[in-house]
């Protein structure tokens, strides 16, 4: 018996236990990072919101929904805006074309009372770490 080699159920269970302890470590710090993921993806739909708003305005002078419009846009709402007032949703945002808003976000956009000519815009993410991220056009961006 002294001839064959191998490793003792002591050796084992301090394998297993080292492992153990390892998963015990990383399974935390994963979930933190995919939450951290989904606060960048909300943060990516306020921005891209913003912009949308911002090009709305380039080309008919007036923010998308008018003074005190709100709009709500959640995953398959298009952030861009809209080449005819046909393919609109009440914010003035259209619901087909290429930037799309991220599964699980909501992004609140509000126009300012008359004039109408400041808004914000703010979005979370369900998966997130409950953050919610604002965008102020009469700051300059995102507070």
């Amino acid at each position: 018996m002294r001839g064959e080699k191998g490793f003792t159920l002591i050796e084992l269970l301090v394998v297993v236990a080292i492992i153990g302890i390892l998963v015990a470590i990383a399974i935390p710090q994963f979930a933190a990072y995919k939450k951290n993921a989904n606060d960048s993806a909300a943060q990516t739909d306020v921005r891209n919101a913003a912009l949308a708003a911002e090009a709305y305005y380039a080309g008919n002078n007036a923010y998308p929904g008018g003074p005190g419009g709100t709009a709500t846009l959640t995953a398959a709402t298009v952030l861009s805006p809209c080449p005819d007032a046909g393919t609109t949703t009440t914010g003035g945002l259209c619901t087909s074309g290429f930037s799309k808003v991220s599964t699980g976000n909501t992004v609140v956009y509000l126009t300012a009372a008359a004039p109408g000519t400041t808004y914000t815009i703010t979005g979370s993410n369900i998966g997130g770490t409950g953050k919610t991220f604002t965008w102020d056009s009469s700051k300059g961006g995102m507070q």
